[in-house]
């Protein structure tokens, strides 16, 4: 059983879990007009933390001249790791010493660089540090040496799968606690992306009303401490909840929308429910991604009601609280949930007055939680829980399940520490032994483009930048390599993700101003867009990962892999390595299970996972 033993949010409505609690109950939004960002859209609505800069400073416990400045993605994490571990009852460096910090973010030091960067004379930007794996290292520097460190970037279901991650390598015993969830701050870039997408509301958002015009930008970070029932009690410590399952899936539609049909949010809810062994009748409640634009409401419900026919449970979506956290969004969302299960009650869906009338996909009768009025949460039993939605652009859709902890009456004692579990926390106990095969590989020379219309077509080579087709072209490759093998997994591996068109759109931002941006640049500039965009061009569902971990990057692209292998949620995946800085970069990799092997396949070579090392060896 994985259990959660700790969790920790800061957001619009609050710095902790007390402030977040007493919002929630008494339907206190956090949406205002621009307080803190240095923007010319002053009259936005943004959900923002209500702590300036050198207050976030302070609070953490930072010097204000400090040399290297913390971004406000490593603040605002740095506020709700804390809380997180101090509840778990882990205090010291030697216990992190033992753990997996997983976070996921896709601004990262973003605000820094909008600080900082300049454009020279000759047009090119200096000190510009869009790194998402730093910020996860500033995070962690606060508290220690954790014994592994990644990044998950899969934008507003980002934090989600960072915990997906974590419930997978507690489960698979290559750690017995894991800290995960996410953190993002607001930075002019991603304001004015959404802005040039024209889907920012300016009220404050209506989720699922018939009458929502879009979101509300906000920023925030929450983490979760995920641990073994056996390694709680052993610690004395009572679990709060449990985290009892997950999915992940692709919409593969389209890189910003959502399909009608909301495939992705379907399988990806199938998946939680078959993973926690439920049924939909077993779910009370449903935290909603709920944006509050008109495209991703109907899909979304379009979905739940794919999943859930007339049993559809209660559900809300509380971005009309805290706006869209994007990459936090998902452990925000959780520890909303966390704090309903313990407290008996229903998060309201702010701002809801007329459903979305059924020229769609719903029906008039949908049961939204209204905005007024307290909505009790009864008692669960058994394995009933709640569902936690996380979906993204380019369709990266993530559900969790939690549920209330029930001690079975053999955990009333705690068990003891077992003399035969090695000091290494890298090396499990439990893992089944699957092999793993390299099945064809491409890597592309950063000096020579492949022709490019063997795989795109005129239009999508016009649109796309060059790293984006070469990612296309190069995965194409492997894939045509083996045609019998139809990957269940994509995950990708990238520093810096799309840099060509992030750093274009922030050039002309730099130097335009934020007016007259263009859409397109900022499409394309998430993490994920490649991992989504194979998909899209595969007609991929399944299951769809970005990590960004400066060099680490690609290695655990691997691991994730080998974890949903060893699973068995997975028999093959997709595996590569996409930057263009400081050159390109372009390798993929097809991996198979033994079992699936297709006939008359021979391997390049086996894969073997050295935990000491933390890397895979190929066996020839």
């Amino acid at each position: 059983m994985i259990v959660i033993t700790g969790y920790g949010i800061v957001s619009a409505i609050g710095v902790g879990k007390a402030e977040t609690l007493d919002a929630l109950r008494h339907h206190r939004s956090g949406i205002a007009p621009v307080q803190y960002l240095d923007t010319v859209h002053r009259d936005m609505l943004v959900g923002e933390v209500k702590l300036s800069f050198d207050e976030l400073m302070a609070r953490v416990g930072v010097p204000s001249d400090a040399e290297a400045p913390q971004s406000r993605t490593a603040l605002i994490g740095r506020l709700a790791l804390r809380e997180a571990l101090q509840q778990a009852g882990l205090t010291s460096p030697d216990d992190y010493a033992t753990m997996a910090l997983l976070s996921g973010t896709t601004v990262g030091g973003m605000d820094r660089t909008e600080i900082e960067a300049s454009v020279s004379a000759d047009g090119t930007i200096e000190h510009y540090n869009y790194d998402c794996g730093t910020s996860t290292l500033d995070i962690a520097h606060g508290f220690g040496q954790f014994a592994f460190v990644d990044t998950i970037s899969t934008a507003c279901s980002s934090a989600a799968n960072a915990i997906a991650m974590g419930i997978e390598m507690v489960r698979q015993g290559l750690f017995e606690r894991v800290v995960a969830g996410g953190s993002e701050g607001l930075s002019r870039l991603h304001l004015n992306g959404f802005n040039t997408l024209m889907i920012l509301d300016s009220e404050p958002c209506r989720p699922f009303d018939a009458h929502r015009n879009g979101i509300n930008l906000g920023e925030g970070a929450a983490y979760l401490v995920i641990e073994s029932e056996a390694s709680a009690l052993r610690r004395g410590v009572r679990p709060l909840a449990v985290l009892s399952g997950y999915g992940n899936a692709c919409d593969a539609y389209h890189q910003t929308a959502s399909s009608p049909e909301g495939e992705g949010a379907v399988l990806a809810m199938q998946q939680a429910l078959a993973d926690a062994g439920l049924q939909p009748s077993d779910i009370a409640y449903i935290n909603c991604h709920g944006t509050g634009t008109p495209n991703n409401d109907v899909s979304e419900l379009c979905a739940l009601h794919r999943v859930f026919g007339p049993q559809l449970p209660p559900f809300s979506s509380t971005k009309g609280f805290t706006g869209h956290t994007t990459s936090a969004s998902g452990s925000i969302e959780a520890a909303f949930c966390l704090l309903a299960l313990e407290h008996h009650f229903l998060p309201v869906n702010l701002n809801f007055r007329d459903p979305i009338t059924p020229d769609s996909s719903s029906t008039p009768d949908i049961p939204v939680l209204p905005s007024a009025g307290d909505q009790v949460l009864p008692p669960l039993r058994g394995n009933e829980g709640v569902i936690c939605n996380a979906f993204a652009f380019g369709g990266n859709d993530t559900s969790l399940i939690l549920a209330p902890y029930h001690p079975a009456p053999s955990s009333a004692q705690a068990e003891p520490s077992s003399p035969n579990i090695p000091k290494n926390p890298l090396i499990s106990l439990n893992i089944p032994k699957r092999k793993i095969f390299l099945l064809a590989s491409t890597e592309l020379s950063p000096d020579i483009d492949p022709n490019f219309r063997d795989y795109l077509s005129p239009l999508e080579s016009r649109r796309l930048d060059k790293l984006l087709k070469r990612t296309v072209a190069c995965s194409l490759q492997t894939l045509r390599q083996c045609p019998e093998v139809v990957p269940d997994a994509i995950i990708t591996a990238t520093v810096w993700g799309s840099a060509i068109s992030a750093i274009t759109f922030f050039h002309d931002m730099m130097r335009q101003g934020e007016a007259f941006l263009k859409p397109t640049l900022f499409m394309q500039s998430t993490h994920n867009t490649m991992s989504s965009l194979i998909a899209i061009q595969t007609h991929n569902h399944g299951y769809n990962v970005t990590h960004s971990q400066l060099d680490d990057s690609l290695p655990h692209a691997f691991l994730d892999a080998w974890l949903q292998m060893q699973s068995g949620r997975i028999r093959s995946a997709l595996v590569g390595i996409h930057d263009s800085i400081p050159a390109f970069d372009n390798r993929s990799y097809l991996l198979c299970t033994a079992d699936a092997l297709p006939p008359d396949c021979h391997p390049l070579a086996e894969l073997v996972f050295n935990p000491s090392s933390r890397i895979f060896e190929c066996h020839s």
